[in-house]
């Protein structure tokens, strides 16, 4: 019975977006980022996540004196998204909930990254922890998706998001762990952290400007946490028929994987506009890819197409001052 209700949702996703584009569905991403789990993994630490849970009344008061909270209106900050973002926060480590796309998509970026960062930092890929001595930043961290398998890659890592709800959580889970207990999540912005002169090997950020008010200043604040020749890694949505197809008609109408609304086509980046953005913000673009989905194996494999959800890795420039 579930299976036909679900093939029968599949068939109407397909008719649905065969009328805006003759090419694949390809779900969609969410705002920010992933963890090498199982199923039963993230499902099991989920479930110590709910609000009616004794230990997570018990904690809040551990995660309030770990994670720092900066109150502060930057110019890149949309309350919109945040209020969005913050009202499905308990559901970060539930892989059948809204974030369930990107719990699937895990594996596919971060070999991206993986990949991409040991090139650049001429580490051994092979290596379990081949990020050990780089300080990494993942900007917009949510929950902590991004940042824990970072960090068990033995990169020192920084969380930062600008929901408090997302950084408590992502606080709490990480430390169940005593390899990402050492994570450090702030309640901030980009654009404090830069004011503040912190810097990084590696800046990431996934699926987060998409839903910024002024990507330009956003961008700008992520160059400026990068090191002189460190390493920049963005991922978004292209503003594309294909993508509104699949992001919004499919996700958040057909499926119902996502709240109404979470996403804005009018708000998608395409490539030309994020390499041109990077550019003006000394970041050169080096290398791009596109995530495919199968329907069929429920899997995401990195490709060429770039159509719909695409990753981008860049290079932050040597300014003359910095010789």
């Amino acid at each position: 019975m579930l299976a036909s209700k679900s093939m029968n949702q599949l068939q109407r996703l397909l008719l649905s977006a065969r009328r805006l584009s003759s090419s694949q569905i390809i779900p969609p991403s969410c705002l920010l980022h992933q963890r090498l789990f199982s199923t039963s993994d993230t499902d099991s630490s989920a479930a110590s996540f709910s609000s009616s849970h004794p230990k997570m009344q018990t904690l809040e008061g551990k995660a309030s004196n770990k994670s720092r909270s900066t109150s502060s209106t930057t110019t890149s900050l949309n309350e919109d998204e945040l209020a969005k973002f913050s009202a499905i926060a308990d559901t970060w480590w539930h892989s059948e909930g809204p974030f369930k796309p990107l719990h699937q998509m895990n594996p596919t970026r971060l070999a991206f990254i993986r990949s991409t960062l040991c090139r650049h930092f001429s580490k051994d890929p092979s290596s379990a922890k081949p990020f050990e001595g780089l300080r990494f930043i993942d900007i917009g961290c949510g929950g902590g998706l991004l940042s824990e398998p970072l960090a068990r890659m033995g990169a020192t890592v920084t969380g930062v998001d600008a929901v408090d709800k997302n950084v408590k959580i992502a606080r709490l889970h990480a430390d169940m762990d005593p390899v990402t207990s050492t994570i450090e999540y702030l309640c901030t912005t980009a654009e404090m952290l830069a004011d503040e002169g912190r810097k990084f090997d590696a800046v990431l950020s996934l699926e987060v400007i998409e839903h910024v008010a002024n990507p330009a200043e956003f961008c700008k604040s992520l160059s400026a946490l990068t090191i002189p020749n460190g390493a920049t890694i963005l991922s978004t949505v292209n503003r594309t028929m294909r993508a509104y197809a699949s992001t919004i008609v499919g996700a958040e109408y057909i499926l119902r994987w996502l709240p109404k609304g979470t996403h804005q086509w009018s708000s998608f980046v395409t490539p030309e506009e994020l390499s041109m953005i990077l550019q003006h913000a000394s970041v050169d673009v080096k290398e791009m890819a596109g995530f495919v989905y199968n329907p069929i194996t429920g899997r995401w494999l990195l490709s060429d197409d770039i159509s719909v959800n695409y990753i981008a890795y860049g290079t932050k420039r040597k300014d003359l001052g910095d010789i």
